[in-house]
């Protein structure tokens, strides 16, 4: 880790080490931007787990900029006290404060700003759609003085570094890029044309702020679509750009048509923008960021060695783990919760409106969830060793109750170690081995191949009994049910590979599809059938969009409005919206239309008297997301 943990100097900011908290939304702020006390605590806790410097998310300079009503605003005086308050904390903990600064131009709704979005050309955006407001002259210049004078605020509020956000699909992205820029006036055309609106901020930037003030600017080296950006052209931008007075750079990729590289899914490799950072870094002499999928600190380390890249963006990893980098250069390395590129954190700000994260049930909710020793020590049983159970495990034992676990099968994990089986979703194991360490280091005891019975809890004499038992598979009510031909989908990711080579998969939600696929990816010719008109349904959108793509290109055949009528011992027969019945030749059916709790024991505990809680799917089937969730808070209340 020496590599990683070396200084850096950037103009006059001194970085203790490598590691960068690049800005990410998490919308933990007042609908008018106002900055609460939960917003200051997120970002506390990220600066006092080891980073260099932590940059605070976009923050809107002007008001047709902003992309949600909980977007941090940085467009009048009234904001800088609580951008204020932000900076003083991320300073506190020994790191150096950062602000990114923001428009969103067409990459936002009127919905949101009450009017036509702004616009370098009469072109929507390609995703948000709807008319949008194609920039004049003056409108251009008006917003460059917006840039210089949000600049100016966030020096006032404290912070150290400022970094530009040119990516990502918005507003000086949109005028980069000839995806999105149509214009034919000075700031339209060729590169330098293009460049003059970004050229122009920077300039106005540095004539407000001090000389020796460090500017970073945020570019989508490659955007992933035709006629956008790639790092050949971008690095000609930037060439621009470090002229206009830019000091570092951060290499990140994609637009609004292509989210998948700017949040990167499971599927996505990690330091998948890596090489883009290095053909920057060699081609610039200013330092240079790289971002995307570096949540290992060995990664993050070996991109510094190699030179790729002077500073690595560790973001969603340290929304996961925020003492990620202290646990890293105290070679603690299996005490890090990593992040398993879920995108939860990104579904829950679309559809929630504020951060949340699969493995860390925290974020978001530090001081509510603290850790508080128990005064009053409890005998604690834990029936089943799933992500629930094991969660609820060590969060009691941290807080000082002795518990015991109690697994059924030989190893613990529970569902998420079938869950873990398909390629793209291996990290999941991850996981799994983290609350297997926290239980370890905090004297869970636990026991295998272990199914717990009536005299199994006389026994033992808990003071308190948690049920996490987990779920079974649902099979329909259809002739045939009972054949061989039948699996659940336990029964197929629990195998080694399969042996058949022809398969009908009845479900197409996300288990049905993640099937689909990893059996697809052996070779197997897939069919899924789905009752409703669409798949997928509760997948996170670029989870989703990647895993049609690859389905598509593993010649799936998915077939919806379409209802299992019977199984037969070389296939099913199926009848779609019409009435029409279908038989499909099969070797294999495979259900995966969903589960019902366990809960077999709950009455005979019950009846004995004990206290008894009751957690994830055994209540009821649920995400891991939510089962976390609720053993974390359970382990808290004990």
């Amino acid at each position: 880790m020496q590599n990683l943990f070396s200084p850096l100097t950037i103009k006059t900011i001194k970085l203790a080490n490598r590691i960068v908290m690049p800005p990410l939304a998490s919308f933990l702020l007042g609908d008018d931007g106002r900055i609460t006390d939960t917003t200051v605590e997120h970002y506390r806790r990220r600066a006092a787990g080891g980073p260099a410097m932590v940059m605070m998310e976009a923050c809107a300079i002007s008001p047709e900029g902003v992309v949600s009503v909980n977007q941090a605003k940085i467009y009048e005086d009234r904001f800088i006290d609580g951008l204020a308050k932000i900076a003083r904390a991320i300073k506190a903990e020994g790191a150096v404060p950062a602000v990114q600064i923001h428009h969103g131009g067409r990459q936002t709704s009127a919905k949101v700003i009450k009017r036509k979005p702004l616009a370098p050309s009469p072109l929507p955006c390609p995703t948000i759609r709807g008319d949008v407001e194609p920039l004049t002259i003056d409108g251009i210049q008006e917003l460059v003085q917006k840039f210089g004078d949000a600049a100016e605020r966030a020096f006032q509020a404290g912070y150290e570094l400022i970094e530009i956000h040119g990516a990502h699909g918005y507003l000086i992205n949109q005028f980069l890029s000839k995806f999105s820029n149509i214009r034919e006036d000075r700031y339209g055309g060729d590169i330098e044309g293009r460049t003059r609106f970004a050229k122009e901020v920077v300039k106005e930037i540095r004539k407000r702020v001090d000389q020796k003030f460090p500017i970073s600017f945020k570019i989508s080296a490659e955007e992933y679509v035709d006629g956008g950006l790639t790092t050949k052209e971008s690095i000609k931008i930037l060439k621009l750009l470090v002229d206009a007075g830019i000091d570092a750079v951060q290499v990140s990729a994609g637009n609004d048509l292509t989210p998948e590289w700017i949040c990167q899914p499971m599927f996505m490799g990690k330091a998948c923008l890596a090489g883009s950072a290095s053909q920057v870094k060699t081609a610039l002499d200013i330092p240079v960021m790289a971002v995307g999928r570096i949540n290992d600190p060995h990664i993050a380390d070996e991109i510094i060695a190699k030179g790729q890249a002077d500073l690595v963006c560790i973001g969603r990893g340290l929304l996961a783990d925020p003492e990620m980098p202290k646990k890293a250069k105290e070679g603690r390395f299996d005490e890090i919760r990593t992040c398993i590129a879920c995108n939860t954190c990104m579904q829950s700000i679309f559809k929630r409106g504020r951060i949340e994260c699969l493995v860390n049930p925290m974020l978001g909710r530090e001081k509510e969830m603290a850790f508080i020793p128990t005064s009053s020590p409890k005998t604690v049983m834990v029936i089943g060793g799933g992500p629930g159970g094991l969660n609820v495990a060590w969060v009691a034992a941290k807080r000082g109750h002795k518990v015991h676990v109690y697994e059924k099968r030989p190893t613990l994990g529970g569902q998420l170690l079938a869950g873990s089986v398909p390629g793209h979703k291996s990290e999941l194991r991850s996981l799994i081995s983290f609350q297997m360490k926290q239980a370890e280091i905090y004297g869970v005891q636990c026991h295998l191949n272990h199914e717990v019975t009536e005299d199994d809890i006389k026994a033992a004499n808990p003071d308190v009994i948690v049920l996490a038992t987990g779920s079974l598979p649902v099979l329909p009510p259809v002739d045939g049910i009972d054949k061989d031909i039948v699996l659940t989908y336990e029964d197929v990711l629990n195998d080694d590979r399969p042996t058949y080579q022809r398969a009908v998969v009845i479900g197409g939600g996300p288990t049905g599809l993640e099937l689909a696929l990893h059996l697809a990816e052996y070779g197997c010719s897939i069919t899924v059938v789905e009752m409703l008109p669409k798949i997928g349904s509760g997948l996170e959108a670029m989870t989703k969009k990647i895993l049609l793509q690859k389905l598509k290109e593993h010649k799936v055949q998915i077939m919806t409005e379409t209802r299992l009528s019977a199984i037969e011992d070389d296939g099913v027969t199926v009848m779609d919206k019409d009435g029409m019945k279908l038989f499909i030749e099969a070797q294999k059916v495979i259900i995966a239309i969903g589960t019902r709790p366990d809960n077999r024991l709950y009455e005979k505990i019950k009846s004995l008297g004990y206290p008894i809680h009751q957690i994830g799917d055994c209540l009821e089937p649920r995400t891991a997301k939510v089962a976390i969730f609720e053993s974390a808070v359970l382990g808290r209340k004990i």
